[in-house]
Parts: structure tokens; sequence; C-alpha cells
């Protein structure tokens, strides 16, 4: 099939599908067609995509799996090398998991994926898809959506002690009241250049410089700050922030960040540690050390990314955490997903039993938000309930919140 022709007087959004079969390409142009607004672009093999992915700029391409010839993760390799590459979504009769295998393939390789449509492809699940697609990239916030110079360590050591790199905030919602009931804090960079920037265009150097530690303490300080601004206008609210687990390493660190918290006029109890997945300590006995001393100072202390990359079990029951963030990789699509489901159900069924608070990260559809409830989660954030915000405008949106109830009745659970 000739790919349908370019118009340069189309309307902004341009989307490409990428789909060997005759009536599955026909099917998917006329769901997408059908949206006002829309220019669609569609082929039946690799080498044409790529052709029109490096003469045309996308907003959107949607790209089958299972083809002929080079298949849809050979495409996504090589459109991650394009100069600008377009966001992706990947429709395919294959199993959920091997979905989230390309989704994750793709994601590693700097690819921002938006959905993951299984076939037959439904009028909603293209709704959701055009939900995703009106967030903010991930790659940047306000900023250019071209590739940033990497920063070196003098400029992230200036931004650091400057206050260019601050905290924003995603609130998170109870599922039983429907209101914000906490909060965690994202890193932002307001680059006098560049605008606001998000951390995937820094924080990788960031880390390779050794930065982290500091960017901790800044994020903590800028956390007590807000929440004092919070409770000025009557809001508790409690707020977590990533904690990279090999820093406790350092063996002294439980002390000086309860230390920094009472200088500053916090309280641990509305703190929580979120120890990520990406990093490890060198001896097991520093992570179980520090988890344990965080919680005797008072912190909270929570499982980030549960279900994917080191996260497992056998940590989660083993140490005293106070709540579970499960990652959007168990979360996007688990109203449809049989074996996501199952899966989600163990995990909750098993953090309530532990008596943890139970986060579901990344939800952005009305159908998993349902499941979420559904089946006992306790918090949910993502970009169905919010972004990122920073501090003011968080304040405003707790401002918004019902006044059925007073704020002061968001009592931190840990």
């Amino acid at each position: 099939m000739i790919p349908r022709a370019l118009d340069p007087s189309s309307p902004a959004q341009r989307i490409l599908i990428l789909e060997d079969q005759p009536f599955q390409r026909g099917f998917l142009v006329n769901l997408f067609s059908a949206r006002a607004g829309v220019h669609v672009d569609a082929c039946e093999d690799v080498e044409a995509a790529i052709a029109l992915c490096a003469c045309q700029s996308y907003d959107l391409v949607v790209s089958d799996l299972l083809m002929p010839g080079q298949d849809g993760i050979q495409f996504i390799q090589a459109l991650a090398v394009q100069p600008r590459p377009p966001r992706l979504a990947v429709v395919s009769a294959a199993s959920r998991r091997m979905m989230t295998s390309a989704r994750l393939m793709a994601e590693s390789l700097g690819l921002d994926v938006v959905g993951l449509l299984p076939k037959p492809v439904a009028a909603a699940d293209v709704d959701a898809l055009f939900q995703a697609l009106a967030q903010p990239r991930a790659v940047a916030v306000g900023g250019p959506a071209t590739a940033l110079p990497e920063p070196d360590a003098p400029q992230l050591r200036a931004a650091l002690a400057d206050g260019s790199l601050t905290a924003w905030f995603q609130p998170k919602k109870s599922l039983q009241s429907g209101r914000v009931v906490a909060a965690e804090a994202l890193v932002r960079w307001t680059h006098p250049q560049l605008g606001t920037l998000a951390p995937g265009s820094f924080l990788p150097a960031l880390c390779r410089h050794g930065l982290e530690g500091e960017l901790l303490r800044v994020m903590l300080k800028a956390s007590i700050r807000a929440q004092a601004r919070w409770r000025e206008q009557g809001f508790r609210v409690p707020v977590s922030i990533n904690l990279p687990p090999h820093l406790l390493e350092q063996s002294d660190l439980p002390d000086e960040l309860l230390a920094l918290t009472l200088a500053h006029g916090g309280t641990p109890g509305l703190l929580c540690f979120e120890l990520m997945e990406n990093s490890t300590t060198r001896h097991v006995s520093d992570f179980y050390a520090g988890a344990c001393r965080l919680r005797m100072k008072g912190f909270g202390l929570a499982q980030d990314d549960f279900g994917q990359g080191l996260s497992s079990v056998h940590n989660l029951v083993n140490t005293p955490f106070t709540e579970v963030k499960i990652d959007r990789a168990l979360v996007s699509g688990c109203a449809r997903d049989p074996a996501l489901h199952l899966t989600l159900s163990t995990v909750i069924s098993l953090a309530n039993q532990l008596g943890l608070t139970i986060v579901a990260e990344g939800v952005e559809s009305d159908a998993d938000l349902a499941t979420l409830r559904q089946l006992g989660c306790n918090q949910v954030q993502g970009f169905l309930i919010s972004q990122a915000l920073p501090s003011d405008e968080f304040t405003r949106l707790l401002d918004e919140e019902t006044p059925s109830a007073h704020p002061l009745s968001m009592a931190c659970t840990h």
C-alpha cells in the first residue's frame, strides 16, 4: 500500500499507523480519522514507516508488533535513533506480557510510550489514547521537544545551590473519599534559558556526578517548606520523597535526615521516603539497617515501583515499609488484561494483610481507576488525577476540594 499523501496544510496532530494487514490497517485509519483535527497516514511495512518518519514530523506512531519481514520491535529500535522520535502506541494481538516487554524496551531507548492497545481495538481505546497524548511529554514540561545538551557537574551544583532545582508535587487521591490525601515530591529544574525541565533531561547526569544526596536534601527542605505553607491554609499533607537505596550505605543518613527535618520545622511522621528500585546497596545489611533506622526515626517508608526491576515480594515482606507503590507496568490496562488483574489482586491482597498503604502509580484511564477501587487499592496518582504541580498550584488544588470535611482531617497514615 502506498502511504497517503502528505498535506502540508493538514491539522497539527499527525498520526502514522504501521499495520501489515489491510483490513486492520483500514479499520485503524477509520477509528483515528473519526476524530476532528487529526490527519492519519498509514503504511504496511517498516521501511515505508521509517522513510515517512524521516521526512515528516508525527505526534504519534501506532505500530503493530507481529509483521512479516522486519517486525514491530525492529521498527521501534529504528524509531529510537531518529533525531526527534514521535510518541508511540503499540497495538497487537500478542500477549499482554509481550506488549509490556515491548513497552519497557521502547522506554529504555528513550521513547515516550503513551499506550498499549490489544486487538481488536475499540473506539474507547482510541479515546483513552488521545487523553494520554494530551498530557505533557516526559522529557520536558513547557520546554523544547528537542534533545537537550547534558548538563555538567558545575551547572548541576549551581542549580542545587540557587534553588533552580526544586520540588513540584503530584497529588495522591483516596479511592474511598475521592479527596487529595498526600503528595509525591518530584524534581523540576527552572532553567534560565530552557524553561521548566522534567527530570528525564537532567537526572541521569546528576546521578552520574554523584549528586543524589544533595538532591535528596534539597527535596526534603522544599517539601517541608511546602507543608508549612499548606498548614497555614489549614491543610495537613503527607509528602513522599524518592530515596535511592545506595545512599543508605551512609550509615548516619537517617540521623542527618532527622536533624534536617527538625531544624526546618518538619514532622517525620508526615514525610515518607520511597526506596527506588533502580539502585541497591553493595551490602544488603546496609539496606535493612537504613530502612529500620528511618522507621525508628518516625519517617514513613515506601517500596517504590513495585512490580518492576529489583523490587521483590521478599523485600516487601521483610522490610519495615509503611507503603507500597505499584508500578504503572502493573496498572496500565488492568481493566482489560486478565493477567494484570490477577497480579494486582494478589499484590493488593498481600499488601492489605501486611497493613500497608497501597498506592497505584500511572493511572490514566477511568476503567483502570474503577478496577483499582474494586480490588481495594487505597490511593492513586497519575495523569488522570493530576500531573505534578508547583507548590502554589497544589495549594489551589487543595482549595478546590469539597468542603464536606475539614482539610485537617487528611491525616498521615504512617
